[in-house]
């Protein structure tokens, strides 16, 4: 299968870290279930649709509870992969020990780990980012319409022609 037929099955996820996340909601674990409320039927809906391999960019919230909600599906259908996307080795070193250990247990289930740089550089998550929608058709978003990397994400889809989503465009947390 050429690049582009994999790129059309293919589905990236990008949104915030849990402290863009908090509004009105400041216990992060209720805010969890809320998102991966969303995510569930968007996944549902993306495979339904024929995607059948999704990117994550693997950050802390969003990205990670992506993550899981795809690792849940794939117990149910093991057609569906999980690529997990690094903008540099180590990334996760300064993050709480529970954040690391759920990080490190998702690494271990994904079918193929893409690391994009081995050091960091100015525009190492911008590049993760960049290389997640250059290769899928669709990007799973919980954007709030803040900026930061998010932002950047979906507006560089939208360049691209890609897809997307947004699970929060009528959602308040």
């Amino acid at each position: 299968m050429n690049t582009d037929n994999k790129r059309l099955r293919r589905c990236c996820f990008t949104g915030h870290r849990p402290e863009k996340l908090l509004k009105s909601e400041t216990d992060i674990s209720r805010v969890e279930a809320k998102i991966k409320s969303l995510l569930r039927p968007a996944v549902a809906s993306a495979i339904q649709d024929g995607y059948i391999t999704f990117l994550s960019g693997m950050a802390r919230g969003f990205d990670l509870w992506a993550a899981d909600v795809v690792l849940e599906a794939r117990a149910h259908n093991p057609e569906i992969h999980l690529i997990c996307a690094l903008p540099l080795i180590d990334f996760e070193k300064k993050w709480a020990p529970a954040e690391q250990e759920h990080y490190n247990s998702i690494l271990r289930q994904a079918d193929y780990v893409k690391l994009v740089s081995k050091n960091y550089y100015s525009r190492c998550f911008q590049v993760r980012n960049e290389y997640m929608v250059d290769n899928s058709a669709r990007v799973i978003a919980a954007y709030n319409g803040t900026y930061g990397g998010t932002r950047n994400t979906i507006n560089y889809a939208h360049t691209r022609n890609v897809d997307v989503v947004n699970l929060l465009e009528s959602e308040l947390l």
